[in-house]
């Protein structure tokens, strides 16, 4: 938008100025006037100050992103503004965004080799250096049901998308999801995939010491009481919301029905939350992504318009375009209401401005403005783009 008001008037100050030339000489050879020819001339010169198209732009980005600071939604730069004009498809993290992210243990299911509080000390210890929310619930978990302080990890490594893996009392330990101890050559015996199948809407945490599967915890995370709202409201303003997960098919399912979304991706590791963005964007379709977490950060930075939650990580906030402080979802639709307000008001600034230039030049050029008064309608058109610029004040 500055750009455009830029080209404008990199073209419209020769032209006014070859007009007012026009007009001195056109007045001095009709009636030989150059009181009458000065007058006119430097009337045409005041009321086509493009004072109005230079502030029709910043004006309205102070005010809009000023705004957006009360409602808890920070603005990286003022082309993100654009980029939420062009969105028609928002993908929306599951964990921490669409859900609360405090997830809590729910049960605890030992192989037959293996017994409760050995899976517990295991997994628990290796979880408590992760920091993703499953993990804390796990840690948390084991913790609160086993006696004594859990043991230290070695050599920890976090595979995002797929779960940890370290060495715990000198064993190798994995946790995380089927596909990662299958990776590993662990042989999940066939009642802990039943388990995990039959969780329903719980999250399965597969867990192996030294190559041979301990058993399987189930997590359970609570959609936020806000999510359904804000899908609707993101319906409403014409996107099609579309739920990205890491998580099992069955839980992304079961959230996606709570909240009213129909288009479901799960089990995707990181690198896929990129893929899927890029397809999405390689049919034609200009993509938002909310996320929270490290495993989304590379997602947020490929989508057309990053919105990270400001309850989540320091790098999702730092690849997201805009952050979310709040973290309530709801304020996603509130950024792009408000970013679409900021660009209609600057749309009608550089109107007003360029409109109010051309429509009065013709009244100086014949003389029917007196400077004095072409002086007050000039200084009058940039207060109206000021003005009208203040009433995103009141967008609430």
């Amino acid at each position: 938008m500055q750009r455009l008001a830029d080209r404008i008037s990199a073209v419209f100050v020769p032209v006014v100025l070859l007009i007012a030339a026009a007009t001195l000489g056109a007045w001095l050879g009709a009636t030989g006037d150059a009181t009458a020819a000065f007058t006119a001339a430097v009337a045409v010169l005041i009321i086509a100050c493009p004072c109005a198209l230079g502030l029709a732009t910043p004006t309205a980005l102070m005010v809009g992103t000023g705004r957006g600071a009360q409602l808890g939604i920070l603005i990286k730069g003022p082309e993100v503004l654009e980029s939420t004009r062009r969105v028609d498809t928002v993908v929306l993290d599951k964990t921490g965004t669409v859900t609360t992210g405090r997830m809590t243990l729910q049960g605890v299911h030992p192989a037959e080799t293996a017994d409760a509080t050995e899976l517990l000390r295991l997994a628990g210890a290796l979880e408590q250096a992760s920091e993703h929310p499953v993990a804390r619930a796990v840690a948390e978990g084991a913790a609160a049901r086993v006696q004594g302080p859990l043991p230290a990890t070695e050599d920890f490594v976090n595979m995002p998308g797929l779960g940890v893996r370290g060495v715990v009392e000198g064993h190798e330990v994995l946790a995380g999801r089927a596909r990662l101890l299958e990776e590993a050559g662990v042989e999940l015996p066939e009642e802990l995939l039943r388990t995990a199948a039959g969780a329903g809407g719980l999250t399965a945490v597969f867990a192996a010491r030294d190559g041979k599967a301990l058993g399987v915890l189930t997590v359970a995370d609570a959609v936020k009481d806000t999510s359904a709202e804000a899908v609707r409201e993101l319906r409403a303003l014409g996107l099609a919301p579309v739920l990205l997960t890491g998580d099992t098919r069955a839980v992304a399912e079961k959230v996606a029905a709570e909240v009213g979304v129909t288009e479901v991706y799960a089990e995707v590791v990181p690198e896929e939350k990129v893929s899927l963005v890029e397809r999405l964007q390689a049919q034609g379709r200009t993509v938002a992504m909310v996320g929270d977490g490290v495993n989304d950060a590379a997602a947020l930075a490929t989508a057309d318009l990053g919105l990270a939650m400001g309850t989540g990580t320091d790098v999702a906030i730092e690849a997201g375009d805009l952050t979310l402080v709040r973290g309530d979802l709801r304020v996603a639709a509130d950024a792009i209401r408000l970013a679409r307000r900021t660009l209609a008001t600057i749309k009608g600034n550089l109107y007003w401005a360029f409109g109010y230039n051309v429509a009065a030049l013709p009244l100086a050029a014949s003389g029917l403005l007196n400077p004095m008064i072409a002086g007050f309608a000039m200084a009058f058109s940039s207060v109206f783009v000021v003005f009208n610029s203040l009433r995103l004040r009141s967008f609430s």
